[in-house]
């Protein structure tokens, strides 16, 4: 076996291994129902049945590789047999030592994601996404509200902290929201003088792309829960103190309990 052989063979066995373990992992998440700390949870039908194609069809590629490579090419012909017997060795050697390789990523990964509890995205992610930016798009869902703003009719008892965020951001007249009651939940982002943003984040595909929104907090006794606490915040819409940030709306809390994390922490 040539080592450009041995380098194909290489990236071979280690790709369809990681191919594997992915494909293996993902099934295991959605079979524990923890998918959608993942991924939007309307691609997790479409993503469940690549990975149960994934599976097997990577395997597949294993055996057949492995047996592909088990013979020798025509250009061994002008070998002697002793030569030839050295070379199918090496060969054997090459494809055990690459095989090993490529089931050590699988059962490794598998096993870390079994062993290990998911994880959510933290404060601190947010803080480096920038939560709160002014540059905060219509975060999904939001455009349906913002057209009812006027409406004294509209029903706001389920908007989340998604729902508030955006509709603050794309509205020129937010003194319409003063004094409407709110009840939200999220995680609390430290800010300045007794105050927090209370953050969750949207996922539109997948975790990578999920985008931190959040509404500012200014408590009464200035105290701030601990960073990265979920909380579920009481209170009334008002304007913002602080007339130099780019938020013009706030919660002023009247209550602040601490809560576990949800079970299902993202907004979609």
């Amino acid at each position: 076996m040539s080592s450009s052989d041995a380098r194909n063979n290489a990236a071979a066995y280690l790709g369809l291994g990681s191919v594997l373990a992915a494909a293996l992992c993902t099934l295991w998440l959605a079979l524990v129902g923890h998918l959608d700390l993942y991924i939007n949870p309307r691609y997790s039908v479409f993503t469940v049945v690549l990975a149960a194609v994934g599976v097997p069809a990577s395997i597949a590629a294993l055996v057949v590789i492995a047996r592909g490579h088990g013979h020798t090419h025509g250009d061994d012909d002008d070998l002697d047999l002793h030569q030839q017997q050295r070379t199918g060795g090496r060969g054997r050697a090459v494809r055990i030592a690459l095989g090993g390789a490529a089931a050590i990523i699988t059962i490794g990964v598998t096993v870390a994601m079994l062993v290990l509890p998911p994880t959510t995205l933290s404060a601190r992610t947010a803080q480096q996404r920038s939560v709160d930016s002014a540059t905060l798009s219509n975060a999904t869902g939001s455009e349906a509200a913002v057209s009812l703003l006027g409406s004294e009719g509209v029903d706001t008892s389920e908007y989340g902290v998604k729902d508030w965020a955006a509709l603050i951001r794309q509205t020129t007249d937010t003194t319409a929201l003063v004094g409407k009651q709110v009840e939200l939940t999220g995680f609390v982002v430290p800010g300045a003088d007794g105050s927090f943003t209370l953050t969750r984040f949207v996922i539109s595909c997948c975790a990578v792309d999920a985008q931190p929104v959040g509404l500012g907090v200014v408590t009464g006794d200035g105290s701030v829960p601990d960073e990265g606490q979920w909380v579920t915040v009481r209170g009334a819409l008002a304007a913002n103190p602080d007339q130099s940030a780019d938020a013009r709306i706030v919660v002023r809390a009247a209550k602040i309990t601490d809560i576990a994390q949800p079970e299902d922490p993202y907004e979609f």
